[in-house]
């Protein structure tokens, strides 16, 4: 069993696992593309690093592999409203909206099917950080509507989804490394070749174009999932979602300075909250 509380070390390897987690959608939503093709060029530069990595790990246990294949299949549709949600609206908005909203889910269904009993003060700290991420996403500027709050909304969903499928196999695999490497590689090959399928020759020429682009994210995307999974074999599934959605900070401060989407004090006002809920985690 994971250890109730959250220790600095892994703290801080989540923290981590959110800026590169940040990095790669930002790489994603800055691509001058089209955004299901941009997201099958991360998730395909996912699958090439994993399978690089097949060999330096174990093969996962058997009770892992039904929680990868359910694993896949939502990862799939993840995939999907993630490009809706950025062809739909900016970074700043869509991103905390879908971060902000899992670890709510997350916690309620944690509960219910990890058996996780959150303490008041961890509940606290889950609060302010969706809160705080909640109103990062409201008072965002650019393209703020009804459309992408949907797709963002229906995103978050699968997000908590498959984070409780992928807690639970990480813990029954008793090896996070080989469960991450197996599960990146095998769940982008449907959403590649759907892409494939239903927009032909000129989808795997866009891919090849920029394959520098999709390994640098790929292996962004691969690194902070696996330390996400890695973390919730030692810590609470709920804790751990709420604080690797920190991420959002990060992302916030991509999308003010480098795609030049605003910030203002009152999303300065939602990071302090983001912040106190880190504490409340922590101490």
């Amino acid at each position: 069993m994971p250890a109730a509380e959250i220790t600095l070390p892994v703290t801080l390897a989540v923290l981590g696992a959110g800026f590169l987690h940040a990095l790669w959608n930002a790489m994603l939503k800055s691509a001058a593309g089209e955004p299901l093709l941009d997201t099958a060029l991360i998730v395909a530069g996912s699958s090439v690093v994993a399978l690089a990595l097949l060999p330096f790990v174990a093969f996962p246990d058997r009770a892992a592999w039904p929680f990868m294949a359910v694993s896949a299949a939502i990862h799939f549709a993840y995939y999907v409203t993630l490009a809706g949600a950025y062809r739909r609206g900016d970074l700043s908005f869509a991103y905390p909206l879908m971060r902000g909203v899992a670890p709510l889910i997350v916690t309620l269904l944690g509960v219910v099917f990890l058996g996780e009993r959150p303490t008041a003060t961890t509940l606290a700290g889950i609060a302010l950080i969706s809160l705080g991420i909640l109103v990062i996403a409201w008072y965002a500027g650019g393209r703020h509507t009804p459309a992408a709050a949907g797709w963002a909304l229906g995103n978050a969903a699968i997000i908590a989804v498959y984070t409780l499928v992928d807690g639970a196999g990480a813990r029954a695999s008793g090896n996070a490394a080989s469960y991450v490497v197996w599960l990146i590689f095998l769940e982008g090959l449907p959403y590649v070749a759907w892409i494939g399928a239903t927009r032909g020759r000129p989808a795997f020429a866009y891919i090849a174009s920029r394959w520098r682009r999709g390994i640098a994210g790929g292996a962004a995307s691969l690194a902070a999932y696996g330390i996400a999974l890695w973390a919730m074999t030692r810590a609470p599934v709920a804790v751990v979602a709420a604080l690797r959605e920190v991420s959002v900070l990060f992302a916030a401060g991509i999308g003010a300075l480098v795609l030049k989407e605003g910030f203002g004090w009152r999303r300065m006002a939602g990071a302090a909250a983001v912040v106190a809920g880190v504490a409340a985690l922590r101490f």
